[in-house]
């Protein structure tokens, strides 16, 4: 048995982190099973987009299993290729949506850093907790942070493994939405389904694009936009909406 609830909602595939005494971190067994789920997620056509949560309302994921580290030596929940719970290097064609219910630390922040969407409750507090431990976030957090987050504040975050509040992180631009905490799993699943009715294959498009863009100089990107261009204009969804539209009536997108 892992520490990981799997669950559908509609073309939602709700990830649930059950590991809530150890404050939900992922030991090796749990980290693979996450992976697992993503990839299986990934292959499933009737799955548009896939959210991740933890277990009660106290920790969303407090990293790496520091128990089971002592134990059998740290980085088994490294998936090769893929990173810290098969997340924080994997390439997805799918959104991954953050709902934090908690504290989200170390190997946690750098998965919720790696999520598409972030929805924290209010009483959330995040950050990269590896420096009190001799460790730092190689496997994704500091090289975020580094893209996301202005320097004075995110080598604060780095050297000192002091947290920070959900609100701040909003402020940041990280968190995409703070909600009180009773509310957050129902307003997060609300948001995502509201997103699925929009043509799915546009939404991996932009997700993609997205991407690849934050690696380019803008020349770059708008000419990689541009070569996509035609075959999104002339896609069977793109004709949907744009007669929907005209006829005044909600579009049936494929979800192809």
């Amino acid at each position: 048995m892992t520490g990981l609830k799997v669950e559908r909602r509609g073309a939602i595939c709700l990830l649930t982190i059950d590991r809530e005494a150890a404050r939900n971190a992922l030991d090796a067994a749990t980290s693979h099973a996450l992976d697992a789920a993503i990839t299986a997620a990934e292959a499933d056509p009737e799955i548009g987009a896939m959210v991740l949560t933890g277990a009660g309302d106290r920790a969303f994921c407090a990293g790496m299993d520091l128990k089971e580290a002592a134990e059998i030596g740290a980085g088994h929940g490294l998936v090769p290729g893929r990173g810290f719970g098969g997340v924080t290097e994997r390439k997805r064609s799918k959104p991954l949506v953050a709902a934090i219910n908690g504290t989200a630390v170390a190997g946690g922040f750098e998965i919720m850093m790696a999520c598409d969407m972030v929805f924290a409750a209010d009483h959330a507090l995040m950050g990269l907790s590896e420096v009190k431990r001799g460790l730092f976030a190689f496997a994704g957090g500091i090289q975020r942070l580094a893209h996301q987050v202005p320097r004075a504040t995110a080598l604060a975050m780095i050297m000192t493994g002091e947290l920070l509040p959900a609100r701040r992180l909003y402020e940041l631009g990280i968190v995409t939405e703070v909600v009180p905490g009773p509310a957050l799993l129902e307003h997060t699943l609300a948001v995502t389904n509201a997103m699925l009715g929009n043509s799915w294959q546009a939404i991996r498009n932009g997700l993609e694009l997205y991407e690849l863009a934050c690696g380019m100089d803008i020349d770059r990107a708008l000419a990689v936009g541009n070569a996509w261009g035609k075959a999104t204009l002339s896609s069977a969804d793109s004709r949907e909406g744009v007669t929907a539209y005209a006829l005044k009536r909600e579009a049936r997108f494929t979800r192809d």
